[in-house]
């Protein structure tokens, strides 16, 4: 069947095109609630979506859809839900907006510098605008890609996202529609790209009202969230186009530059053709009409190769995958922690082996899994994989919302960011990490329900059961949960915190020297570990120079020797300096052949020596 619009589009002549999927209703009609009062009728297809084209309305229309002359609810492609989800929805004129970045061709993805963060608490004020004045402070840091967690319309005022239950509207207490539009026209004008974290595997249970108008979950699966989204059973073909539409609404509306689909191991789909594999076909059309490449990047825990591998080799197409694996190797390493799904990545090989491979876990067993686990990918380029010592998930899933700062040493976050930087892979950093923001970043909401209230609360204590924290979970519900999570910008002024953050701009800036244009090749990157130490070596190369990180995962002074035939290498930068905060002993200027190196705790060092190829 053809691909179908949703929700209201307005034109200028005051005519307006409303669209809703609705196969479980016997009636549906369109109830205008302002400027004045008015029902019209629509017309049903026999694919089930009833239309109406609507002159007279103005881009202040409220209205409702009413189902069966009985309920009145939202539209389920709202476009703006200015007064929250139990409310009406307001037509919204996304051809106002006068757009200025007519020549941005966006970012190429093996070249990002992603940059997380979360609206609510990026700022004081906790809006989209609010992140416009730190545009110039993450261009200066090397930042060319921000990534903003879910901003489509949630219940209450504050939340992660994750529990969107409009995808199509900009959640009405971060702004409107134009408010993320200028965010991003401000970002292209100063060369950073933009990152959308969208969730297509559940919708949030409150302020929810799809069910009364179609299929729109299945009971042939279950996700950590409750239903499954319905992509394979009857009526199925709806539900893949309001995903695939929205997808479309905020690369064509919006000039998104790349998607980030989150939890796809929680999407289930038996089809032939796998949704994923159709939104990847159905951007990859868009790209081309679009003559600008859009990218979807996927985060996934099932270590499968076939979510980035291409149509033609069996896979669905997507550009790249989160990979958890190095995040977990780095964090166990350092902290030592090894309960909950932390569990067999305590082990300095870990670290070799992600560098090496992506993956840890690649058709060998997991003793957390308690099963054989992923496959491998090392025929597949670097630059299809995204990785971070610090991310939403991984700080705000902890109980107490614990970022690295608060958990290992000075020496050991320029050693994380060191690895991670310099690694075959692209780099995501989450907001304050930089500076080293040690305020929390803890999970938080503010439904009405109290009986889901509750139930968060007591799914959040079970969830930290395998971890053995014996610490008081903070109130998600609690406005102080989410004011502690705010960044403190003011610690910037202060010595450490300004010493890391110039740490980290110059770990960019070599990565942009040396890295880019792209070094992914797995036959031009290779880690290794210095026998009975807690040393990795990195060895990347392109045509004019070889460069090696030399990486101390130890809490003690370790001595090695250098047998590489790196003997003409130079040092770029070195975390002992004086300058990044460090008072301990500098690795030498120059690498000898067999010289002795004694590193101090949580040392790393870069060096890089001029090739002849």
């Amino acid at each position: 069947m053809d691909k179908r619009n949703i929700g209201a589009h307005y034109s200028q002549n005051g005519m307006c095109d409303f669209t809703v999927w609705g196969p479980a209703c016997e009636a549906l009609s369109l109830f205008i609630t302002f400027p004045e009062k008015k029902e019209v009728s629509l017309f049903k297809d026999k694919w089930g979506y009833w239309t109406a084209t609507v002159k007279n309305i103005s881009a202040d229309t409220k209205y409702f859809y009413k189902i069966n002359d009985k309920e009145y609810r939202p539209d389920p492609g709202s476009m703006y839900q200015p007064d929250g989800p139990h409310k009406e929805s307001k037509v919204f004129d996304n051809n106002a907006f006068k757009w200025t970045d007519n020549k941005w061709q966006g970012i190429p993805l093996g070249e990002m510098i992603i940059y997380e963060l979360h609206v609510g608490t990026f700022s004081l004020k906790g809006s989209i605008d609010s992140i416009i004045p730190k545009i110039g402070y993450l261009k200066d840091l090397g930042i060319n890609a921000i990534e903003l967690m879910p901003i489509a319309q949630f219940p209450g005022q504050r939340n992660w996202g994750y529990d969107g239950t409009y995808p199509f509207a900009v959640h009405n207490s971060y702004g409107n529609p134009d408010s993320l539009k200028q965010l991003i026209n401000e970002c292209h004008s100063n060369g950073i790209a933009v990152i959308l974290d969208v969730v297509y595997n559940h919708f949030g249970p409150e302020g929810c009202y799809l069910r009364e108008f179609a299929p729109y979950y299945t009971q042939k699966y279950k996700t950590p969230w409750g239903d499954a989204l319905n992509f394979d059973d009857a009526y199925s073909y709806g539900v893949r186009n309001f995903v695939v539409q929205n997808a479309l609404y905020w690369f064509k509306h919006f000039h998104i530059d790349a998607l980030r689909l989150d939890a796809i191991h929680g999407i289930f789909d038996a089809s032939a053709k796998h949704i994923l594999q159709e939104l990847a076909e159905e951007v990859e059309a868009f790209s081309d009409k679009a003559q600008r490449k859009l990218y979807l990047i996927a985060e996934s825990d099932l270590n499968d190769s076939r979510i980035i591998r291409s149509k033609d080799s069996g896979g669905y197409g997507i550009d790249a995958q989160w990979s958890d694996d190095f995040h977990h190797s780095v964090h166990a390493v350092l902290t030592g922690e090894e309960k909950g799904y932390y569990e067999g990545f305590n082990d300095i090989k870990n670290i070799v082996k992600s560098l090496n491979e992506s993956f840890v876990y690649s058709g060998n067993y997991s003793s957390f899994r308690k099963r054989v686990y992923g496959n491998s990918v090392l025929d597949l380029s670097g630059d299809q994989f995204v990785v971070s010592v610090q991310n939403h998930d991984q700080i705000g899933n902890r109980m107490l919302g614990e970022r690295l700062s608060a958990l290992v040493p000075f020496e050991g976050l320029k050693l994380a960011a060191g690895c991670m930087l310099i690694s075959p892979y692209i780099p995501l950093l989450f907001m304050g990490e930089e500076y080293g923001e040690t305020n929390p970043f803890l999970y938080f909401i503010s439904h009405s329900d109290d009986w889901l209230i509750e139930a968060v609360r007591n799914g959040r204590k079970d969830e930290f059961k395998s971890f053995g924290w014996e610490v008081e979970l903070p109130d998600p519900f609690a406005q102080e949960t989410f004011e502690q999570s705010k960044l403190d910008w003011e610690k910037l002024t202060k010595n450490k915190h300004k010493q890391l953050l110039m740490w980290y701009k110059n770990l960019i800036k070599i990565r942009k020297g040396f890295i880019c244009p792209q070094v992914f090749e797995r036959s031009q990157n290779r880690a290794w570990l210095v026998p009975e130490t807690n040393v990795v070596l990195l060895k990347r190369e392109n045509k004019n120079q070889n460069i090696l990180c030399i990486m101390n995962f130890s809490a003690k002074v370790e001595t090695i020797s250098i047998d590489e035939k790196m003997s003409n290498a130079s040092k770029i930068i070195d975390s002992y300096d004086k300058q990044w905060g460090s008072i301990g002993r500098n690795s030498p200027n120059d690498l000898k052949p067999e010289s002795l190196i004694h590193l101090s705790p949580y040392h790393f060092a870069l060096y890089g020596m001029e090739t002849n190829k």
